[in-house]
């Protein structure tokens, strides 16, 4: 399918750029994903820049702290690296998880499939690096919850702090010495969010 739409153009100290009219689906996404970091959004091919420092860093940081929970409670799966996840479908949206955590029994057993997880995460965790445009912050949490995410950690690298969404209406700010906490989604996880930033 083309869209006959103009390409965005590269936009000074903005982090995502509409590169692409053409690519419409996430069959097309995934031959590219090779080639670099992407999303699409509802049609729209979106290039992701490399990590910065700060940002693979809390990256990293925040998979181990949900992984050897997970492991040692064996409450599911976490997958990191901007894990793709279709979330819509024609046109189609494919966001990029920094990190997704499934609870035991939502995945297919046995090899997993080279392929767009079609199954939206019980958690996600984004990283924002500090050139992130607020719009595109905004869209990326719409997405995530509308899709059904029950819990979003987005962290933010440049104040060291997190915002917690259960909703589009259950926020709340960390900062300091809070506690990020699993609840019912990751059961017994009870971190200090300084733990993210180091």
């Amino acid at each position: 399918m083309i869209d006959s739409r103009e390409p965005r153009k590269p936009v000074p100290g903005g982090s995502t750029v509409r590169v692409q009219k053409t690519l419409t689906s996430a069959e097309e996404l995934l031959r590219l994903s090779e080639t670099g970091r992407y999303e699409l959004v509802r049609g729209d091919l979106i290039k992701l820049p490399p990590a910065s420092l700060a940002h693979g860093g809390t990256q990293s940081n925040a998979d181990f702290l949900i992984q050897r929970h997970v492991r040692e409670h064996r409450l599911g799966r976490v997958f990191a690296g901007e894990l793709g996840v279709w979330l819509e479908r024609d046109p189609d949206t494919v966001r990029a998880a920094d990190v997704a955590f499934y609870a035991r029994g939502r995945l297919p057993e046995g090899a997993l499939p080279v392929e767009f997880a079609s199954i939206v995460p019980d958690l996600v965790v984004e990283v924002v690096a500090t050139d992130d445009a607020a719009g595109a912050i905004q869209s990326r949490i719409e997405d995530w919850l509308r899709a059904g995410v029950r819990l979003l950690w987005v962290a933010y690298v440049a104040t060291r702090s997190v915002v917690e969404y259960r909703s589009l209406r259950e926020i709340r700010v960390l900062t300091g010495d809070d506690m990020l906490d699993g609840g019912d989604v990751l059961p017994g996880f009870l971190v200090p969010i300084s733990e993210l930033f180091t």
